[in-house]
C-alpha cells in the first residue's frame, strides 16, 4: 500500500478548531427535526389512517429511534451542545430514555470501543468480525431482523432484566406517548412504536454496524481508514436509515469531540485534500456498503447494480 497521508499534512490547526466548535442552534435544530419526524409519522397515520401511512409512520419511526440514540452518543461524547450539563440532560432524558438507554452507562461501555478499536479488547467487534459473510449468511441476518426475530428477542430481554429503580424513565416515556396518542383519539398509533422497535430498528441498525466497520479494509490496523469506514447516503438514506450524519463514522473516529453537524464538511475537506486516496475506505451508499458486506466469490445477485 502506498504511504498514507497524514491528518496534520491536510487539516490545519486552525480549521481543526473550527470543526471542533460546538453550535447550540444547530445542536438544537437536530434535535427538533428528529422529534418533528418522530410526530409527523404518528401524525400521518392518525391523520389518514391506512395501511401505507401506517407503513411508512413505522418505517421513519424505525429510523429516528436510531436517530435518538445517535444523540444520545453525541451527548455522551460531550460533542453536541456547549455545555456538558445540557449534554447529560439531552442525553439521558430526551433521547436516552425512550430508547431505555443510561447515558453514563453508555459512555462508559463505548468509550472502550473507541480506545480498543479494531483489537479483541474491542466490545463492539463481535458485531462485525466476520465480514464480509455468505450473501445467504447476510440475507438470513436481515430476515431475522426484518421479520422481528432480533427485535423480539431484544424486547424480552429489556423486560426481564427491567427493574423499576433503573428503568422508569423508559416506563415514563411509554405512559406518557400511550397518554399522547389516545388523547388524539388513537390508541392504537401507540403500537406503531413498537412495531418500529421490532421489524424495522434492529435492521437498520445492523445495517449502520456494517457501514460502520464491517466494510473496513483491516479492522486490526490502528489507522480509521483501515478499520473503519464512512458511507456518502443520499438524502433519503439519512432519512430513513442514517441519521445525525452517523454515515460519517470514520471521520468521527478519527476526532470524536466534533460535532455531528461539522462531520460532512470534515469529509469534504479531507476528500478534498487526498486524505483518503490509496484507502478503498468510502461506500457511496448503502446499497454499496451491502456489496461490500458480501463476500466477493459470493456477491453475484446480492444487490442490484444500480
Amino acid at each position: 500500500m502506498q504511504s498514507l497521508a497524514k491528518i496534520s499534512d491536510v487539516l490545519s490547526k486552525d480549521e481543526l478548531n473550527a470543526l471542533r466548535q460546538k453550535s447550540d442552534l444547530k445542536a438544537l435544530a437536530t434535535l427538533v427535526w428528529n422529534w418533528g419526524l418522530i410526530v409527523a409519522a404518528f401524525a400521518i397515520a392518525i391523520v389518514w389512517p391506512n395501511p401505507l401511512t401506517i407503513l411508512l409512520g413505522v418505517v421513519i419511526l424505525g429510523g429516528r429511534q436510531l436517530g435518538l440514540g445517535i444523540i444520545n452518543h453525541d451527548c455522551a461524547h460531550h460533542a453536541f451542545f456547549r455545555s456538558k450539563a445540557v449534554d447529560d440532560f439531552v442525553g439521558h432524558w430526551i433521547v436516552g430514555a425512550p430508547m431505555n438507554i443510561s447515558l453514563a452507562a453508555y459512555r462508559a461501555y463505548h468509550l472502550k470501543h473507541h480506545q480498543y478499536a479494531g483489537t479483541p479488547d474491542d466490545p463492539d467487534i463481535g458485531f462485525v468480525k466476520n465480514y464480509p459473510v455468505p450473501a445467504q449468511s447476510l440475507r438470513r441476518k436481515f430476515v431475522r431482523d426484518l421479520s422481528g426475530q432480533t427485535g423480539y428477542r431484544d424486547t424480552l430481554r429489556k423486560i426481564s432484566n427491567f427493574k423499576l429503580s433503573r428503568n422508569w424513565p423508559w416506563l415514563t416515556f411509554h405512559i406518557l406517548l400511550l397518554g399522547t396518542v389516545t388523547l388524539a383519539g388513537a390508541p392504537w398509533a401507540y403500537l406503531m412504536w413498537w412495531a418500529a422497535e421490532i421489524f424495522v430498528y434492529p435492521a437498520i441498525v445492523r445495517l449502520r454496524q456494517i457501514g460502520e466497520h464491517g466494510t473496513a479494509p483491516d479492522r486490526t490496523s490502528r489507522d480509521a481508514r483501515l478499520n473503519t469506514g464512512t458511507t456518502t447516503a443520499p438524502f433519503w438514506q439519512r432519512v430513513l436509515v442514517a441519521p445525525n450524519n452517523v454515515n460519517f463514522h470514520l471521520e468521527h473516529h478519527l476526532f470524536a469531540h466534533i460535532p455531528p453537524y461539522n462531520l460532512r464538511r470534515m469529509h469534504t475537506l479531507l476528500a478534498s485534500r487526498g486524505y483518503y486516496d490509496g484507502v478503498d475506505c468510502i461506500s457511496r451508499d448503502y446499497f454499496d456498503v451491502l456489496r461490500r458486506a458480501v463476500r466477493k466469490d459470493d456477491a453475484a445477485g446480492m444487490v442490484p447494480a444500480e
